[in-house]
């Protein structure tokens, strides 16, 4: 009978040493894990929280001895400090401010890298961030006080803004304006898309107490509604104007009671016209319909370990990448689009939670 000597036995035991690690452990938990809903039981679920993450490997990555041979080159590192966001063709664009870095996130392929373009276009605080329809990129820089502008393909293409002109904290685009709200100047500054020529500023009247802004910190259009909404953080209320700057109504005040607004920042719309808005005092996300009343508020602290979001910054709504987070969905639930919240501070720096639609 063959022998086998204990020498044969250590490429084997070599590569398995080495596949292992580079697929990481499977110590599997059968368990599963309890589900989150919005508002909690009794009430009828609207919102389930669904995942979080920051990094690839908690979208799916995993590194195989292919990736160990062919030299692939290294994931990008998990996010620091996320702030603003964007969702465009599969793709989630999120700025880090303490990274100084847009990393984007490939739902497809499970794959994070960095977009840090050198040279003229270089970014030095990325705040927020918009995707047009066409893949154009359109950066707030507090770091430069200008609004970048890229190609689909990262290509730099122009800095909108001189020195000390402004100091944009996000930027919205429709189909032939870009609106950046200027914290600097108190105001939304409206340029048109071929030229890019300020044509006015937001509110229309720098005297109007009515619709008046004092931290104009993020925006969010509403096109079928030819609605603006600025969350102004000074002001502790999120401003409604058409698209040609006419004072319509406020969403809010002051206070920390369901409704109010501590610290409004992250705002974003629906395809239904409902507003979604960030606190970052209250640490929730408020919903109110189109004409400003409160509807649900989810991602309180203390409701769950799950679904919780610290310092809240951003919130977008997305309808084009379900199927990506399906298998997150409850059973017997389905989900009508997501929305992806930002937290400064935590383990759940991205999160996803899915609106449920109606049984």
């Amino acid at each position: 009978m063959k022998t086998t000597t204990k020498w044969q036995f250590v490429p084997i035991i070599g590569f398995c040493v080495l596949v292992g690690l580079l697929s990481g452990c499977a110590t599997a938990n059968k368990t599963p894990k309890p589900y989150t809903f919005f508002p909690p039981s009794p009430d009828e679920p609207r919102i389930q929280y669904l995942t979080a993450f920051a990094s690839d490997a908690e979208l799916g990555r995993h590194r195989s001895f292919a990736d160990f041979i062919t030299g692939e080159e290294k994931p990008a590192d998990p996010l620091i400090k996320p702030y603003g966001l964007a969702v465009h063709a599969g793709k989630i664009f999120v700025c880090d401010t303490v990274a100084g870095v847009i990393e984007v996130f490939d739902l497809k392929k499970s794959r994070a890298s960095y977009f840090s373009p050198q040279g003229e276009g270089k970014l030095r605080l990325p705040i927020n961030i918009s995707v047009d329809a066409d893949g154009t990129r359109y950066v707030a820089d507090t770091g430069r006080n200008q609004v970048l502008i890229y190609g689909d393909d990262g290509t730099f293409l122009e800095a909108l803004g001189k020195k000390d002109e402004m100091k944009p904290a996000d930027v919205a685009v429709t189909a032939d304006r870009i609106y950046v709200a200027d914290l600097l100047n108190h105001c939304v500054r409206v340029y048109s898309k071929s030229g890019h020529q300020l044509l006015f500023t937001i509110p229309t009247d720098a005297k109007a107490t009515v619709g008046k802004l004092f931290s104009p910190t993020n925006l969010a259009v509403d096109q079928p509604g030819n609605r603006l909404l600025v969350s102004d953080t000074g002001g502790n209320v999120v401003q409604v104007y058409d698209l040609s700057g006419k004072f319509l109504r406020s969403i809010g005040h002051a206070g920390v009671a369901p409704g109010l607004f501590a610290r409004p920042k992250g705002v974003a719309v629906d395809r239904q016209g409902l507003a979604y808005v960030v606190d970052a005092a209250t640490q929730v996300v408020q919903i109110f319909d189109t004409e400003g009343r409160l509807l649900l508020f989810f991602g309180e602290s203390g409701a769950s370990i799950q679904g919780q979001v610290i310092l809240p910054a951003a919130v977008k709504v997305d309808y084009d990448s379900i199927g990506y987070f399906k298998k997150y969905v409850a059973p017997g639930r389905q989900c009508e689009y997501l929305i992806f919240v930002t937290s400064q501070f935590g383990g759940q720096k991205v999160s996803v939670y899915g609106f449920l639609k109606q049984k």
